[in-house]
C-alpha cells in the first residue's frame, strides 16, 4: 500500500497557510486560504507518523492560522487573503467545528507535549459555543472523541459530544431511507462516525448500535458494482439513484475516516472493506474508471465526473487524498 504524500500539500502553502485552489497543480493565490482547510491540514499531519521536519514546519504553520483565527469567545474566521488579511465575521459554521477537531486531535496526536497543552487550551476556548448546524457539530464532536481519547474525564468534551448526538439524531425507522435527513448533503460519513465515536468512549451503546446501522446504511447505498458511488455535490434524495456526478473526495475520505472508526470501536474487520474501497476509489475503481490523483505532483484531483476527473488540484482534494491513504496504510497488515 502506497503511502500518503505531502508534496503537493507543501506546495500550495505558503508562510500563512495553505491556498484554498489550484488550476491543475498552480496555486490560486487569489482566492486565498479558508481555515477549513487548514484545520483539515493539521489534522493530517498529526496523524502522520514521523512526518518530515518541512512537513512538521506546516503543521506549526496551521496551528497559528487556527489560533489567529479564534477569538475569545471561541468563534472563528474561515476566509484570509494571500497577504494575511481576514474576512468577514468571526462564526460557528463549519470552519469553527473543523478547528474544534483540529485543536483535539493534534491535543492527542502532537508529538511536543508544549504543543499538545496548547492545543487543549484552545479546544477548551472553542467549546464554549455550539453551532445550530448539525454538521458544524459532527466536526467538533470528532475533536472531542479525540480529546477523551486521552483524557477521559475531560468535562466539556463529554458535554459537547452528548450535544452533538442530539443534534445529529437517530436513524430514521425507515429501512429504505435510515438517515436522520430527508436529503444527503455532504461530509455524509461523519454523522454515523460521531455516534460511534460517542457510543465508544462515552459507553452509550445504544449510541454506537445508531452509529453502526447509519453506517452500514450508507456504505451500502454508496457502493454500486464493488465500488464506491458517492454522494454527488449537490445531494440525494430517496428517489435519486447513482452513480451521479460531481463526485467530492471529501465524501470518500468521510467514508474511509468513518470506517476506520466503526472498526476500532468494534474490532469487526468488516469495516476495513469501507477504508479499503475508499482508497480503490482514488486508484480508478469508481463510477467513471478514472484515478483520482497525480502519481508526478501527489495531489488529489478536485471531483468526479462521468467523462473523468476536474484535473485541478484544491487543498480540500489532496488532503482527502491523504486522509484516506493514511488509513488504508496503518490498516493494511490487519486481517
Amino acid at each position: 500500500m502506497i503511502g500518503p504524500s505531502f508534496a503537493h500539500l507543501l506546495a500550495l502553502s505558503n508562510r500563512i497557510g495553505i491556498y484554498e485552489h489550484a488550476e491543475y497543480t498552480t496555486p490560486r493565490p487569489e482566492h486565498g486560504c479558508c481555515t477549513d482547510d487548514v484545520a483539515r491540514l493539521l489534522i493530517v499531519i498529526t496523524r502522520q507518523p514521523e512526518p518530515s521536519p518541512a512537513v512538521w514546519d506546516l503543521g506549526r504553520t496551521a496551528l497559528r492560522f487556527l489560533e489567529e483565527s479564534q477569538g475569545g469567545d471561541g468563534r472563528i474566521r474561515n476566509r484570509r487573503t494571500a497577504n494575511g488579511r481576514w474576512q468577514g465575521d468571526r462564526t460557528v459554521a463549519d470552519c469553527w467545528g473543523r478547528s474544534i477537531w483540529a485543536f483535539g486531535t493534534a491535543s492527542r496526536l502532537a508529538p511536543e507535549a508544549r504543543m499538545r497543552q496548547h492545543c487543549l487550551s484552545l479546544f477548551d476556548i472553542g467549546i464554549q459555543q455550539r453551532s445550530p448546524w448539525s454538521r458544524s457539530m459532527a466536526f467538533a464532536a470528532l475533536g472531542a472523541a479525540e480529546v477523551l481519547s486521552a483524557e477521559p474525564g475531560h468535562v466539556g468534551a463529554r458535554l459537547l459530544l452528548a450535544d452533538a448526538v442530539t443534534s445529529i439524531g437517530r436513524p430514521a425507522p425507515d429501512t429504505s431511507w435510515s438517515w436522520p435527513e430527508t436529503r444527503l448533503h455532504y461530509a455524509n460519513a461523519a454523522f454515523p462516525e460521531v455516534l460511534v465515536a460517542a457510543g465508544h468512549v462515552l459507553a452509550r451503546l445504544d449510541v454506537l448500535e445508531d452509529g453502526l446501522t447509519m453506517l452500514r446504511w450508507l456504505l451500502d447505498r454508496e457502493t454500486l458494482d464493488g465500488h464506491l458511488s458517492v454522494t454527488p455535490v449537490d445531494g440525494a434524495g430517496p428517489g435519486d439513484h447513482a452513480p451521479a456526478f460531481d463526485q467530492q473526495p471529501i465524501e470518500v475520505a468521510a467514508m474511509a475516516d468513518a470506517c476506520d472508526r466503526a472498526f476500532v470501536a468494534t474490532g469487526d474487520t468488516v469495516w476495513l472493506n469501507g477504508v479499503h474501497l475508499a482508497a480503490q476509489w482514488f486508484d480508478g475503481h469508481n463510477d467513471a474508471g478514472a484515478t483520482m490523483w497525480d502519481v508526478a505532483s501527489g495531489g488529489g484531483y478536485d471531483g468526479l465526473h462521468a467523462w473523468g476527473p476536474n484535473m485541478n488540484q484544491g487543498a480540500e482534494s489532496t488532503i482527502a487524498l491523504v486522509s484516506t491513504l493514511q488509513h488504508a496504510r496503518r490498516l493494511s497488515s490487519v486481517r
